[in-house]
């Protein structure tokens, strides 16, 4: 029995013994980072998109909730506006009723240009007519003159016959009836000329307001041409307001997901306040800084893999997308290998496609191979930051 103890003590020994030497090789012998590589601590970080609005409105419906994925065009909220609203009917008012008003007024031109070159060709007809009448009538008069002075002739002659009895009384009578009938015809006449003077002024008078009545013509289609444009301002308006309205319908812009919803329905939110945080997962990027010992040695383009703690055998494969020209103080979370190191560059590890592991702000490791070259597979291969 005590044979057997003092066996199982050897044993234990041996153990403890074997563990302490593993440990002190270890710890005299530290795993060194290969020359070619180069190693970063820091945090998942991409381009957030702040879907903000663009004029102020009560959020009447969100459809979106913290972590949501969102596709893009997909309608993540809607504001409503009864000003914006009642702009619009306002203004679809007015235009029905510009649109009324310019239909009377094509009517109104309608019939103007039926009616007013008819009534200008039957005053300038009338006047031409009246004018034929008077020269007419001039013509008569000079032939009435010729009648009126040959009875004047033939009288006088009966004048002398009937002294010497050539003739008798009656003949006489006659004659000087036939100088009196033709007196009066003359006198007629005369008449007329006055009477168609008058009438060839008011035919005169008929044109000329005939032909101004044409500017009616202008006038109507001036009105009609502002009418016509009043109508193209009204619905320039409503497109602006309808633009605005359509503005107040959120949607997303991006294939991704949602990292904060900002706004609830029913807050009134104002002109360029956000309602809702978004990412696009190809924005994802590893955020790592490297001291000036190692920025110098890193390119845009060379090859690196991500580690993340929760999966340390599982590299993402990545690539070098920006270096900071720029040193900034070592940030309170970040891990570097020399405790002297006081200033450090950044560096953006982009992974080489999508990965539904990388998830916003989570901690991760970087490891870049300056020559493209002996990447690790697992944590276990490189030395703890």
């Amino acid at each position: 029995m005590e044979i057997i103890k003092k066996y199982w003590i050897g044993i234990f020994s041996a153990v403890l013994i074997a563990v302490a030497a593993i440990m002190i090789y270890t710890k005299l012998h530290p795993k060194v980072l290969p020359k070619n590589l180069v190693e970063g601590t820091g945090r998942i970080d991409g381009d957030l998109i702040n879907l903000n609005t663009k004029y102020p409105g009560r959020i009447k419906k969100i459809t979106v909730d913290d972590g949501m994925i969102v596709k893009k065009g997909m309608v993540v909220a809607i504001l409503g506006s009864k000003e914006y609203e009642a702009q619009k009917a306002q203004i679809e008012a007015q235009i029905r009723a510009q649109k009324k008003t310019l239909e009377a007024k094509m009517t109104e031109l309608e019939i103007a240009r039926t009616t007013i070159p008819a009534g200008l060709k039957k005053a300038q007809e009338q006047l031409k007519s009246t004018q034929s009448q008077l020269q007419v009538l001039k013509e008569n008069i000079e032939i009435q003159k010729k009648v009126l002075a040959q009875a004047q002739k033939d009288h006088e002659r009966s004048l002398l016959l009937f002294k010497s009895k050539a003739i008798d009384p009656h003949a006489f009578e006659l004659s000087k009836l036939k100088i009196d009938t033709e007196q009066d015809k003359y006198d007629a006449l005369i008449l007329q000329i006055s009477q168609l003077e008058a009438a060839i002024a008011v035919a005169k008078s008929t044109v000329e307001e005939a032909k101004a009545s044409q500017k009616q013509i202008l006038s109507i289609e001036s009105t009609i041409g502002a009418l016509k444009e009043s109508i193209k301002a009204l619905v320039a308006s409503k497109t602006q307001v309808e633009s605005i309205i359509a503005e107040l319908t959120l949607k997303s812009p991006i294939n991704g997901y949602t990292i904060e919803k900002i706004a609830n329905e029913g807050e009134v939110v104002g002109a360029g306040m956000p309602v809702a945080t978004l990412i696009d997962p190809h924005s994802l990027y590893l955020k790592i800084f490297v001291d000036t010992l190692q920025n110098g040695r890193i390119k845009v383009g060379d090859k690196a893999v991500i580690f993340l703690d929760a999966y340390p055998n599982r590299p993402i494969e990545a690539k070098v997308v920006n270096v900071a020209q720029q040193a900034e103080f070592t940030p309170k979370e970040v891990s570097v290998r020399s405790d002297r190191i006081q200033r450090v560059f950044a560096v953006h590890l982009k992974p080489l496609k999508v990965d539904p592991l990388l998830k916003l702000g989570i901690p991760a490791i970087g490891v870049i191979s300056v020559d493209g070259k002996g990447l690790p597979v697992s944590l276990e291969e490189i030395p703890v930051l």
